[in-house]
């Protein structure tokens, strides 16, 4: 029978929960689920595809912004929940929910989509690529001291409470807007983040939060943390897990991670889903203290218009290059465009002129937000070099010397 897909109506949530748990090998309480859900989810952003009555795959998303380089924010689609049942793989679900997704998208006029990948090997085809990656940092307190005896500002210890809670929300937002790679995250995410409700799909979150103020007082960071029981030999060997750590600045920065490593009866602060190029092997007495690990990507990007987002991004040196991209969902492919980048900044618009290089989306995607080297994105899915060195040159033009990252996951 031929799989049709279209958006769900309300009632047929328990299903799309059911459909969902069922591929991803869970099994939470699906009626307290849905009941949870329902006032957040947006039906008509929830896709679902049916062989017959029986539903057999999942597709949602929710609205957000991505944050690019220079301090802009663009509208982009944050795509989750994605599965196929077992039964019915390899039968066209998932490129058929994603068609219907991105010609939403492109109606919306969002710039992005966005997503992680539970397996490296899906998204390509569909035009998205590794914009970001992410590692695990270890940092082992009994093999080192911190650099700077002077600590500035202060941390103190607070309860999650509403007030609080705004509180982290505004330091997010104040932080996110100027790191490439970040996103807008959702109102009600924060309730969970501080255990402030029961999640009725998987556990409440029971740890601590730490605010940094300035030397004026002034608020200017804040970590989320929980702590794991160890004893060996009755010494306590205990792990701090991070959870999320936000700093307006360097002395917060600092503070914050020094606060963490400093906590008695710890012997490691563990902290997944960071930025590769963390600064805080840097702040130790002993660099190699801080351990890094699991590295690879995390945030993937898709880009579905392409001269409004080279247009908005900021650039750290001047050019001139036409591009070709070729996306398979474009009516005719490649399309070109000249990008300009100047003083002033940047123009990109479309033009019959030949292209300098010519290269897949999901390429651009990667490369995008400066992090990934083009040079490395074009690997898998091709180029052409129409003017010698071109590759290089475009290469050179988006690479950015801080890397982008995205500490939300979803």
């Amino acid at each position: 029978m031929t799989l049709t897909v279209r958006n769900v109506r309300q009632d047929e949530l328990f299903d799309f929960v059911d459909a969902i748990s069922t591929s991803f090998l869970e099994r939470p309480d699906v009626a307290k689920v849905v009941e949870e859900i329902r006032p957040y989810w947006d039906v008509g952003r929830i896709w679902a595809a049916f062989d017959g009555e029986r539903m057999c795959g999942t597709y949602r998303t929710w609205a957000s912004e991505l944050s690019v380089p220079g301090g802009r924010q663009l509208p982009a689609s944050a795509v989750t929940a994605v599965t196929v049942l077992p039964t019915h793989r390899r039968r066209g679900a998932l490129r058929a929910m994603t068609a219907a997704e991105h010609a939403a998208i492109r109606q919306r006029e969002e710039v992005f989509g966005l997503l992680y990948a539970s397996e490296f090997t899906i998204y390509g085809r569909f035009g998205y690529g590794p914009a970001c990656r992410q590692a695990t940092w270890t940092l082992h307190t009994r093999d080192t001291g911190f650099l700077d005896s002077r600590p500035r500002g202060c941390v103190e210890l607070v309860r999650p409470t509403e007030e609080t809670r705004d509180q982290v929300k505004s330091l997010y937002e104040a932080w996110r807007v100027r790191q490439p790679g970040e996103m807008r995250r959702r109102d009600f995410r924060w309730d969970y983040d501080l255990g402030l409700r029961d999640p009725a799909w998987g556990e409440k979150w029971k740890g601590f939060l730490a605010f940094h103020r300035d030397e004026a007082g002034g608020l200017d960071g804040y970590a989320r943390y929980s702590a794991k029981e160890k004893w060996v030999d009755r010494q306590p060997r205990n792990e701090l897990i991070v959870n999320e750590l936000h700093a307006l600045n360097d002395e917060a920065y600092a503070g914050l991670w020094r606060f963490l490593g400093e906590v008695d009866l710890v012997a490691t602060v563990k902290a997944e889903g960071r930025v590769p190029s963390e600064r805080l092997p840097w702040l130790l007495t002993n660099n190699r203290a801080a351990v890094m690990s699991e590295v690879g990507e995390g945030l993937w990007v898709r880009i579905f218009d392409v001269p409004r987002a080279l247009e908005a991004r900021a650039y750290e040196r001047e050019g001139r290059l036409v591009l070709g991209v070729v996306d398979r969902e474009a009516a005719s492919s490649p399309l070109r465009y000249e990008l300009e980048v100047g003083a002033a900044g940047a123009t990109c618009r479309p033009t019959d002129r030949s292209a300098d290089l010519t290269i897949d989306v999901s390429a651009l995607g990667a490369a995008y937000l400066g992090g990934t080297r083009l040079r490395d994105a074009v690997l898998a899915s091709g180029w052409e070099a129409q003017r010698p060195g071109a590759l290089a040159y475009a290469d050179d033009l988006l690479r950015t010397a801080d890397e982008p990252w995205c500490s939300t996951f979803f």
